[in-house]
C-alpha cells in the first residue's frame, strides 16, 4: 500500500489541520490519484464539486504558494500508477479512515503503559463532588457520554454541554456546592468558550483535568492535568474513537477511587431490573 498514489497523497495531507470542504477536496484526490496530477484547479474543482478559489485555499493550506506549485509538487511524488491497475492491498479512503483510527487506539495503548496520570485524574474525578463534566460543540457527545455512566457511580455530575453567559454561572454553582475539579473534553475544532471556561474554573478553585486531542491544544495552558488521545482526520469530520475510549478509561480509574462505587451499581442494577427498563 505504501507504494500506491493513493498512499503516496495520503501522507502529503497528514499533519494539517483542513477544513471539510478541504477535506474533500483531498479525499477526492486520494480517489483519483492517478489522474489528480494532470488536472487543472477548475477540473478538480469540478470533480470534487466545490469552487475552484476553494482549490486555491486547499493548495495554500498545505504550505504551496497555489495550486500550479502543488501540483507540480504532486507529478513528482505522486505519478501515475503504470502497473497495470490498483495495488490489490492498497485501501479505500473509507479503510484508510478505520486504519487511521487503528493507529490513534495503538498509540492510546502506548501512552497507558504508564497508569499514574489516569490513576491521578480517576483519583481527582472521584473525590469532587459535585463533579461537573465540561464538553462543548465536537466535544459534547464524549462529555454526554461520559457522565451518563459516572452518574451510576458518582453521588452528583452535572453535564455541561451547552456554551453562553449561563457557563460561568453554572461552574459557579458547581464550586458553591463544593466542586473541588472539573473534567473537560476538548476536541477540534476548539471554541473560544472551552478555552475561557476553563480559565475561570481554576480562577475559581478548581482542578482541570483534560482529555483533548493533543498535549499542544489550546486549553493545555488552562488545564492542571492533561491526558492526550489523538483524533482521526481521514473523513470529512474529525473522528474521535481515542478520546472516547480515554473516557471510559478514565470511568474505570474513578470507579477504582470511589468506595462505593459497587454498591451504586449493583443498586442501580436492581432498580433497573425491578422497573424493566431493559429488554434483556
Amino acid at each position: 500500500m505504501s507504494d500506491s498514489p493513493a498512499a503516496r497523497l495520503q501522507k502529503l495531507f497528514e499533519g494539517h489541520r483542513l477544513t471539510p470542504t478541504q477535506r474533500r477536496i483531498a479525499h477526492c484526490m486520494v480517489r483519483g490519484a492517478a489522474e489528480v496530477p494532470f488536472l487543472s484547479s477548475v477540473e478538480l474543482a469540478e470533480l470534487a464539486g466545490v469552487s475552484q478559489p476553494s482549490v486555491t485555499r486547499f493548495a495554500v493550506a498545505l504550505g504551496f504558494d497555489g495550486y500550479p506549485a502543488l501540483r507540480r509538487h504532486l507529478r513528482e511524488v505522486a505519478p501515475a500508477d503504470r502497473s497495470g491497475g490498483p495495488h490489490e492491498d492498497a485501501y479505500n479512503e473509507y479503510q484508510q479512515a478505520v486504519q487511521g483510527e487503528i493507529e490513534n487506539l495503538r498509540r492510546l495503548s502506548a501512552m497507558l503503559a504508564d497508569p499514574a496520570p489516569v490513576q491521578e485524574a480517576g483519583r481527582l474525578l472521584a473525590g469532587s463532588a459535585p463533579l461537573p463534566v465540561l464538553g462543548l460543540r465536537a466535544a459534547s457527545s464524549q462529555a454526554r457520554g461520559f457522565a451518563y455512566f459516572a452518574m451510576k457511580l458518582h453521588p452528583d455530575v452535572r453535564l455541561l454541554d451547552e456554551g453562553g453567559s449561563m457557563l460561568a454561572d453554572r461552574i459557579d454553582a458547581a464550586v458553591a456546592s463544593g466542586a473541588s475539579a472539573l473534567l473537560c473534553f476538548a476536541l477540534p475544532r476548539h471554541p473560544r468558550e472551552v478555552v475561557a471556561a476553563l480559565e475561570y474554573a481554576r480562577t475559581a478553585g478548581l482542578t482541570v483535568v483534560t482529555v483533548a486531542d493533543s498535549a499542544f491544544a489550546p486549553v493545555a495552558r488552562h488545564s492542571d492535568l492533561l491526558i492526550p488521545a489523538p483524533v482521526g482526520t481521514g473523513l470529512a469530520f474529525d473522528t474521535a474513537c481515542a478520546p472516547m475510549l480515554l473516557g471510559r478509561v478514565l470511568l474505570e480509574a474513578m470507579a477504582d477511587a470511589l468506595p462505593d462505587a459497587q454498591a451504586r451499581l449493583e443498586a442501580f442494577d436492581a432498580k433497573a431490573a425491578a422497573r424493566s427498563l431493559f429488554v434483556e
